[in-house]
């Protein structure tokens, strides 16, 4: 099976032992465990053009786990536990010496060019960062909320409330719209000049993921859809969302472009994409789903 990037799977969570105490201590003291560092929402690496992730063993991370703002049990790697720490409290120029010539980067600026095992752990240790970030205090009363299951939940000090938050993540639809040899692509205004991509956008409430296509395509591009079929899916902590890849057959070449949306919208051939239309000429490599859908439905024609 071919997954997408930043979703192979590489650790078992071990969800079992989240609330092991005594295990968890030990496996933080353990010389063996491996640290991976989040700051301010970006990941440690070296190397740009090669880029690869910079962990650390336990005894060198000591003044991190003991800095840290949040420590999380990612899982385990064979009998070695990854343990993710948040140092954002660190102003920039206090950050301790770090290994292998490292730097804290937006995972999205090397994440394809990675392997793409290390790209997953990272990917998870940014993500579930994210969520701790925002959920400090309970969503019900307004409380603390502290720290359980070795960072999985959070739960509210008010002994009144005592709500459970779990880590959550919004889905969300992305798709490649088709008629015949054409694929429909949009861009936005804000995007690298010249690059153009599937359609995409969130999952309402009460709504299915193929209700969610139809209603975003018919929202972006005013044109009815059928034949909707799953792709694949792919974690995208940037922030917090899960992408749910599918295919639909358009059912109306003439569309109507939603300008609060998209700055553009065009049909494209095959042979254009082939050749780098699209923008994926001056994009390589792409660490979203969007370009798997793209290239798969390509060399379908082919």
């Amino acid at each position: 099976m071919r997954y997408n990037t930043y979703a192979d799977p590489v650790l078992d969570r071990a969800c079992e032992l989240r609330g092991n105490e005594a295990w968890l201590r030990l496996r933080l003291e353990s010389e063996h465990s491996v640290i991976v560092p989040v700051w301010r929402s970006r990941n440690l690496v070296a190397g740009m053009e090669m880029p690869r992730a910079v962990t650390m063993r336990t005894p060198e991370a000591r003044a991190l786990i003991e800095s840290s703002e949040v420590t999380v049990l990612l899982g385990l790697r064979g009998e070695t536990a990854y343990f993710a720490v948040d140092i954002s409290g660190i102003g920039e120029t206090d950050l301790p010496s770090l290994p292998d010539e490292g730097k804290f980067v937006d995972l999205r600026a090397v994440g394809a060019n990675m392997d793409r095992g290390e790209a997953a752990i990272l990917a998870y240790a940014k993500g579930i960062m994210h969520w701790h970030a925002r959920h400090r205090f309970c969503g019900v009363c307004g409380s603390p909320a502290e720290i359980r299951e070795a960072g999985h939940l959070r739960k509210c000090t008010n002994p009144g409330c005592g709500a459970m938050h779990f880590p959550r993540t919004d889905p969300a639809v992305i798709m490649l719209v088709s008629s015949g040899d054409r694929a429909l692509l949009g861009r936005k205004a804000e995007w690298v000049e010249g690059m153009y991509s599937t359609l995409a956008g969130f999952v309402e409430p009460g709504e299915s993921l193929e209700q969610a296509v139809a209603r975003e395509v018919m929202e972006e591009a005013g044109i009815a859809v059928a034949n909707i079929r799953y792709h694949s899916s792919q974690p995208w902590p940037f922030p917090a969302s899960l992408m749910l890849g599918f295919h639909a057959d358009a059912l109306d070449d003439e569309f109507v472009r939603n300008e609060q949306e998209l700055e553009d919208l065009r049909w494209f051939t095959r042979d254009e994409l082939a050749r780098g239309g699209a923008g994926i000429a001056s994009r390589p490599r792409s660490d979203s789903i969007a370009r798997r859908l793209i290239d798969e439905w390509v060399r379908a024609g082919s």
